[in-house]
């Protein structure tokens, strides 16, 4: 059956942060640097772990995954987001809005289990340093990735086909900066029960499960680390899990808040959480991880003096070509 056979509307109205025409450029330029930040930030990351043999380990190999699936999460969302700003018709069609959808729930699942196999890497590596190499080898990372990349590609697709069988007739006003299930919902005439049932309970075994997962591990890793007999040897260990204890809190505190309220609670403040853990997160990520993590520092030095070595030498070729 046809998207056109299942809806009166063939496009959307995304009310967005503010309808204040005085906001829309001030907004324009904020989510600009983000986005520009964001993508910045996570490109230095992944390209310092693959040029650098030091971080060829598990742990870097997930946050690599980590920074990409944030440049696709972002991306999803801040150029349309960048587009209404700046235009009068804040539209997006049907289709487009479906796929915007489809995209931010992969991506947003993505990032939420590689937090949960980031846990595991850094509870097998504290509890069983010994068997560390043995256990998260390449074969297991690899079957990690791609579990979790297959079960967001399915997760997303059922909430999608759900939607798709909704009817818009109402309203054709989404109170939201993009696309997600809730607002569409509010404003669907059709019966949202289905959606709402499967929101609640696969929905939120989808975002518990790894969640659970993490939980577990760092409640194994804190029982490792208190039988560790000196403090600079519980200091050490600790600082190893810093960074993404740091990530998960803002993640999972901000999404907890936007996706565990009920439906018609949905309001300007869930709008502003969704900004935490969808942009906000991702751009943060690149500074918690290199600012409080030794080895990512060295990495990214090093990257950084090659680029600059790498200009140098481009510079002086010009002048050679150019000059008298």
């Amino acid at each position: 059956m046809g998207i056109s056979n299942l809806t009166t509307l063939s496009e959307f109205t995304l009310l967005g942060l503010s309808s204040r025409s005085e906001d829309q450029r001030p907004l324009f330029a904020l989510f600009l640097v983000i986005y520009l930040v964001t993508l910045i930030g996570n490109l230095l990351i992944i390209l310092a772990i693959h040029s650098d043999p030091r971080l060829q380990n598990p742990m870097y190999f997930f946050l690599s995954i980590l920074s990409f699936a944030d440049i696709c999460y972002t991306t999803v969302i801040v150029p349309k987001m960048l587009v209404n700003f700046l235009s009068e018709k804040k539209t997006i069609s049907y289709a487009e809005c479906l796929a915007q959808m489809y995209f931010f729930l992969v991506f947003g699942n993505i990032d939420s289990y590689l937090l949960a196999a980031m846990a595991i890497d850094r509870c097998v590596a504290i509890c069983n340093p010994f068997h560390y190499v043995t256990v998260m080898n390449r074969r297991c990372c690899v079957l990690l990735l791609a579990f979790l990349i297959t079960f967001s590609y399915l997760h997303s697709l059922l909430h999608v086909l759900l939607v798709n069988r909704l009817t818009f007739c109402a309203s054709n006003v989404i109170h939201h900066f993009f696309c997600d299930v809730n607002p569409l919902l509010k404003i669907s005439c059709s019966s949202t029960f289905v959606n709402e049932i499967v929101a609640m309970t696969e929905g939120l075994a989808s975002v518990m499960a790894p969640f659970v997962c993490i939980i577990i591990s760092y409640l194994r890793i804190l029982i490792a680390v208190l039988k560790i007999p000196s403090a600079a040897g519980k200091h050490k260990a600790f600082s190893t899990c810093s960074s993404h204890l740091t990530m998960v809190i803002l993640f999972y505190g901000s999404i907890s808040y936007v996706y565990l309220h009920p439906l018609s609670s949905y309001t300007v403040k869930a709008r502003i959480a969704t900004i935490n853990y969808t942009m906000l997160t991702s751009m943060l990520n690149p500074f918690i991880y290199s600012l409080r993590n030794k080895d990512m520092k060295r990495g990214l030095q090093k990257l950084i003096n090659k680029i600059k070595s790498q200009m140098g030498r481009f510079s002086t070729k010009t002048n050679k070509i150019c000059g008298p």
